[in-house]
């Protein structure tokens, strides 16, 4: 049985192969989701260079480079935080798109200025330009609030890919 994400996820691939992209996930709270679904599709090493769990930290910093400094100063969940994780996912990888997404799925862990269900993604297509997104799931499961969350990342994903320049043909 296909996954809810398998229209968007086989959107994507095909979007990435006819532009000779390639795509790397910087993942926290969706625990690798995001890398599952495109995974799940035959023929998506052909655009899915790798994926990043970066839980703790310490991963993001030791695998992405994120600025220690950064997360002290801002928080881990924060759109500083998730900015340095997509483009270490890039620059650690082959991929021209690389998508992160950090966030709170509960149901511990919120503050009133960071509620359960508040996530950080930011996507970086070819070149320079970066797209960040803050969703404020409120009182959703954490089954929920990561499912959303790998939606949305795919939805970013797919927007980016869409808006790359097709090679020219041969």
């Amino acid at each position: 049985m296909p996954s809810r994400h398998e229209p968007l996820a086989r959107a994507l691939i095909l979007a990435c192969r006819s532009r000779h992209l390639m795509v790397a996930t910087a993942e926290s709270c969706t625990g690798g989701k995001i890398a599952s679904a495109l995974t799940e599709i035959a023929g998506s090493s052909d655009v899915f260079e790798r994926g990043f769990v970066t839980y703790s930290n310490r991963a993001k910093v030791e695998m992405l480079d994120v600025a220690e400094e950064l997360i002290d100063e801002h928080g881990a969940v924060s759109e500083e935080v998730a900015r340095e994780m997509a483009l270490g996912a890039r620059n650690r990888s082959r991929a021209e798109l690389a998508v992160s997404v950090t966030g709170i799925a509960g149901p511990a862990g919120g503050s009133d200025e960071k509620p359960v269900g508040t996530v950080h993604f930011v996507c970086c297509g070819p070149g320079s330009r970066l797209v960040h997104v803050e969703k404020r799931y409120g009182p959703k499961s954490r089954a929920e609030i990561r499912d959303a969350s790998t939606e949305q990342a795919l939805k970013m994903l797919l927007e980016a890919a869409k808006s790359a320049a097709k090679p020219e043909a041969d």
